[in-house]
């Protein structure tokens, strides 16, 4: 597969942010790409609540994903948005930070809603607290592609390995972890982690990433990835934003997994716990 990695700096115009995804979908495909992995919240960025209330829009009335979806049909590619921001979507009211896979036609093969929310006081003097705007989503979630089953997860899911056991239980031999990751988080445990549940899957890993200084005045830690089976990182984007291909040879999947049978070998364990 040519996979196509999409490193934005989204900012707080879904129409702006509209424009420069379907033109790096445009570019992709020129350059013979199969797949476009775009970044977590590639479609509208900002941390002012009341601002981002009057933007966001329902999954249905979604300017970027409309837009997305017609450039993927267009231009015969599938492409991962690694997320939107969406609103009306819960009963609770909180919103929805939804991964959409879109197949070559157009149509949404799949949604992820993210499970696990970030809520963390940093050192630096940063305070998120995603549980109070966005809801988790309930379901584990892999779609099949031309090319391999992929499962379907977003940024903090990347610290929880349980849920790609699941995902490598139900078959999934590619790790989607589209991110807008905190420069301070990054720069201590964003390679060690993807690498990590790269390793232990036997699975490749593909990583979006945002990057820079944004509208809102977060900057995110960039440094899009792709790692091997075997851990070995075969892109890394650096802090640019842009586009860049590369090819991925899922034969390597096969042969990791015949060295290190990690996945064969390993047992379910008891929730109970002896302490003694």
């Amino acid at each position: 597969m040519r996979a196509a990695i999409f490193q934005m700096t989204s900012g707080i115009d879904p129409a702006a942010n509209a424009d420069a995804m379907t033109d790096m979908i445009a570019r992709a495909a020129g350059e013979g790409a199969d797949m476009v992995f775009t970044p977590e919240m590639a479609g509208y960025l900002d941390r002012d609540r009341q601002r981002a209330a009057g933007t966001l829009k329902s999954e249905a009335d979604d300017l970027v994903l409309a837009r997305v979806r017609e450039a993927a049909a267009k231009h015969g590619l599938w492409v991962h948005i690694g997320s939107l921001p969406l609103k009306d979507e819960r009963a609770d009211g909180r919103w929805t930070n939804r991964s959409f896979m879109i197949d070559a036609a157009g149509q949404v093969r799949a949604r992820y809603d993210k499970i696990h929310l970030f809520d963390v006081d940093l050192d630096t003097g940063e305070r998120w607290r995603e549980s109070a705007v966005y809801g988790p989503g309930d379901r584990v979630v892999a779609v099949d592609t031309p090319w391999a089953r992929m499962g379907m997860t977003v940024c903090y899911d990347m610290r929880f390995p349980d849920l790609y056991r699941a995902l490598t239980n139900a078959g999934a031999s590619v790790l989607l972890m589209p991110a807008a990751f905190t420069v301070p988080t990054g720069q201590a445990h964003w390679h060690i982690l993807l690498r990590a549940r790269a390793i232990e899957a036997g699975c490749f890993v593909i990583a979006a990433a945002q990057t820079g200084r944004h509208a809102d005045g977060r900057e995110t830690y960039g440094h899009s990835l792709i790692v091997d089976p075997w851990g070995d990182v075969l892109l890394d984007m650096g802090t640019e934003s842009g586009m860049v291909l590369a090819e991925i040879d899922f034969g390597r999947i096969e042969d990791v997994r015949a060295k290190v049978p990690a996945l064969a070998n390993r047992r379910t364990i008891a929730q109970d716990v002896i302490v003694s």
